[in-house]
């Protein structure tokens, strides 16, 4: 919590964030410019509420019972498709973690997670995914999937690399847990006062 609490001081600090997609390479140039502002660098998910370590499947589940809060962070326009959304090709099955639909952009949006910090072969596989839900999925008035890797945390030189040659539209972004302030600070007197009940009651 403390680790999160630094990195979102930080970005309260920053100047415009760096790119961490390649719509701009990716996408025509309206499209691209409408994708920008769509989709956000970093996204604040401390409406779950979590305050210990949590697996992938987890911090999905958590998301899915509170999907309305989801959709409220990630902006207007998305429509909730399914989670382990699955695909099937040449025999072989694959499940994409989130799966919407933005009515703007007129496109897919696959959202993979993931609980550690970002890894380059994490685009790869969102590569495969968006070329199997623009071949599978995609209606003929659609326009290309988009793909988003949703991670703790992110370098943007290794985001820059990891994207250069990618022909798909791939947007990297991190999250924080942390809890607006007002709810942090109800959250850890809740903890500190059933903790004292619980010491008292073991007197």
């Amino acid at each position: 919590m403390l680790l999160n609490a630094i990195k979102m001081d930080s970005y309260s600090l920053a100047g415009k964030p760096l790119k961490t997609h390649n719509f701009d390479q990716t996408l025509p140039a309206a499209h691209a410019d409408y994708a920008n502002e769509v989709f956000k660098s970093s996204y604040n998910l401390g409406f779950l509420g979590i305050t210990e370590p949590l697996k992938e499947l987890e911090l999905e589940n958590r998301l899915i019972t509170k999907i309305r809060a989801f959709i409220l962070e990630l902006g207007k326009g998305f429509s909730f498709i399914g989670n382990q959304y699955r695909l099937e090709y040449n025999g072989k099955e694959y499940f994409v973690d989130m799966l919407f639909f933005h009515r703007g952009l007129r496109s897919l949006v696959a959202i993979e997670l993931k609980i550690g910090s970002f890894k380059a072969e994490y685009v790869g596989k969102m590569n495969l995914y968006l070329s199997l839900l623009d071949r599978l999925e995609k209606s003929v008035d659609e326009n290309p999937s988009i793909g988003i890797i949703l991670c703790a945390d992110k370098d943007h030189l290794d985001v820059e690399i990891a994207l250069q040659d990618i022909n798909k539209p791939i947007g990297v972004a991190d999250y924080q847990l942390l809890l607006p302030k007002d709810e942090l600070q109800t959250l850890v007197l809740n903890e500190l006062h059933a903790n004292e009940q619980q010491t008292k009651s073991s007197e």
